[in-house]
């Protein structure tokens, strides 16, 4: 499903389609386009990207091809995605110990929407942090 989303394909390029959007939330994956997580989150990225696209832009990055971000956001897994308002980077609390991305593969599309909509509304007020409708801290029981 990746190939029917944009990807950027330098850090150049990540740093325009951030800061050259003003008024909707930027929503990047980084990853493998063959990854298996990837997949399964490209597909629901790709279902929910007609949807949002008043409020929300998404973007694809391999991190492999550009490795400009690894460090600095910490890009160690499989599939991560992140949200960023006006050049600033949305911090999402999910009840996971990490409020800086989703670094696994959502399966429903309306939770995605819902998470993009709460992010959406959280960075129109000037919120740094937002609260996720719903607690990710049982998603994985060990």
């Amino acid at each position: 499903m990746s190939y029917l989303l944009p990807h950027l394909h330098s850090g150049w390029a990540v740093d325009q389609a951030i800061l050259a959007e003003k008024e909707r939330v930027v929503v990047i994956r980084f990853g493998h386009d063959w990854d298996d997580i990837c997949k399964q989150m490209d597909e629901v990225l790709a279902k929910v990207a007609e949807t949002i696209k008043n409020f929300a832009v998404i973007y694809l990055v391999d991190i492999t091809e550009v490795p400009n971000f690894n460090t600095l956001y910490e890009l160690y897994d499989p599939s991560t995605v992140m949200f960023f308002f006006r050049n600033k980077r949305m911090m999402i609390a999910l009840g996971t110990i990490n409020n800086n991305k989703i670094n696994w593969a959502l399966k429903d599309k309306q939770e995605f929407i819902d998470i993009i909509e709460t992010v959406y509304r959280g960075a129109r007020k000037g919120q740094g942090l937002v609260i996720a409708p719903k607690d990710y801290s049982t998603r994985y029981r060990y």
